[in-house]
């Protein structure tokens, strides 16, 4: 080309939770079936709409309004209707000019980074949702700044690390914080969310909150939002109806930006945003009008209940079929509906393989893995693939040095998931026979 396309850091997004498909279906096209475990979409895996959900979405597509343009922020009953929700837990209050709707939060996480100045860091957990990491790393020209997630403490975070670093690196100006947590499934306690907003206030920063799983949890565990323990302090709340409603298919988040006039910077930010979206004319509106009309049915809340307790039964049945495998970390999850799985130091190595009887498939796999410099949690990932045609991520591509892969706890029917997870803790168990 006459000149360079791409601008520096461009190289940095990547996605393994999708790019491992594409080594999945070189086995589906072989005439196998494949156990998807690598993404969070409930329907995927057999998950019921309910079906007074699907008329309220059948009666909108009846109405005109539904085909017209929003208010570029989004519907304006709906930013009400989040914004009294908001308010009713009694911490930092909102209005509905304080919500901003997107495509999706793929797409509000993109902008969100976009306008920021490129040395201007937002610090986030590793393991690290990709979204996230990837686009920090973008913006910025370089790899993506972490604090650790400890497997060895129920995932809670390293806050003695966070504060390290963003002590000595003033280029932070915001942390991330993700609650539910993915990868992990951990659910931050209201002390150690106290704890980011303590260190946001000595250091001036932005906190930024994915609470986007923030109603789903389980086994007697409920998630504390941000806007709670808040105070003051500037925050960005990214949120959505993807996983709750089910409904990822809507492409349906949104922002909640917390005392706005707080900072003339983040202002200014939250103004940006703003104007971004008015350039685009608005978002979506079919999944904006069903969301207050949904949340508020009589059914609503029993859907939640049952749903959270079905995602904890399954916490309960991974718990027993993996949680005393020798040479790996299992912790028990409390909300989401994933399960990082991190292998102990040093049980792995480059010459463990899985037994593959297929020929065409050992031929796939045996390419695959001939990169000597290939992470060694990424080689398992990749034989489990070609031996148990189980597709999950390997915790390398989660921005992390801990070597390990996530599941979910998503497949609705009890025996394919029982038969998943069995055939997985028998491939950990004789994979790890070749140490």
């Amino acid at each position: 080309m006459r000149q360079l396309l791409l601008r520096p850091g461009a190289e940095e997004l990547s996605y393994e939770i999708r790019g491992i498909v594409k080594k999945a279906r070189q086995i589906e096209s072989l005439g196998y079936s494949m156990t998807w475990e690598n993404i969070g979409d409930p329907i995927q895996k057999n998950n019921h709409v309910p079906d007074w959900m699907k008329e309220i979405i059948s009666d909108l597509l009846k109405q005109d309004k539904t085909y017209g343009y929003a208010d570029s922020k989004g519907v304006l009953e709906t930013r009400q209707f989040l914004a009294d929700l908001n308010n009713g837990l009694g911490g930092t209050q909102i209005t509905a000019e304080d919500i901003l709707f997107f495509n999706g939060l793929g797409d509000a996480i993109a902008k969100l980074y976009q306008f920021l100045v490129p040395t201007a860091r937002i610090i986030g957990p590793s393991p690290a949702y990709s979204t996230h990491s990837s686009a920090e790393a973008a913006h910025a020209n370089t790899a993506p700044i972490t604090y650790k997630l400890d497997p060895d403490n129920q995932w809670l975070p390293d806050m003695d690390d966070l504060y390290m670093k963003v002590k000595y690196n003033p280029s932070i100006v915001g942390i991330l914080i993700i609650n539910p947590d993915n990868p992990t499934g951990m659910v931050y306690p209201r002390e150690v969310l106290e704890g980011f907003v303590k260190i946001a206030e000595e250091f001036n920063l932005l906190l930024v909150v994915d609470e986007i799983y923030q109603n789903i949890t389980y086994n007697g565990i409920k998630a504390v939002p941000l806007a709670e323990v808040l105070g003051d302090r500037p925050a960005i709340s990214l949120k959505g109806i993807s996983k709750e409603f089910p409904w990822p298919g809507a492409r349906c988040g949104w922002m909640e930006f917390y005392n706005r006039e707080s900072s003339k910077e983040f202002s200014k930010l939250c103004q940006t945003l703003e104007n971004a979206k008015m350039i685009e004319v608005c978002s979506t509106i079919l999944p904006q009008l069903a969301i207050p009309i949904i949340m508020s049915h009589p059914a609503y809340h029993e859907y939640r209940v049952k749903a959270n307790n079905d995602i904890g039964r399954r916490s309960e049945w991974m718990a027993e079929i993996l949680g005393d495998i020798p040479g790996i970390k299992f912790n028990p999850t409390q909300g989401a509906f994933y399960n990082t799985i991190v292998f102990d130091e040093g049980v792995l190595n480059p010459d463990q393989k899985l037994e593959v009887e297929d020929p065409r498939l050992k031929t796939l796999v045996e390419g695959w893995v001939s990169d000597p410099t290939m992470p060694l949690d990424k080689r398992f990932v990749y034989y489990l693939l070609a031996s148990e045609r189980i597709c999950v991520v390997p915790i390398s591509s989660f921005c992390s040095d801990l070597r390990g892969f996530r599941v979910t706890l998503l497949e609705e029917k009890e025996e394919v998931f029982k038969d998943t997870f069995t055939r997985l803790g028998k491939a950990i168990k004789e994979y790890l026979k070749g140490k």
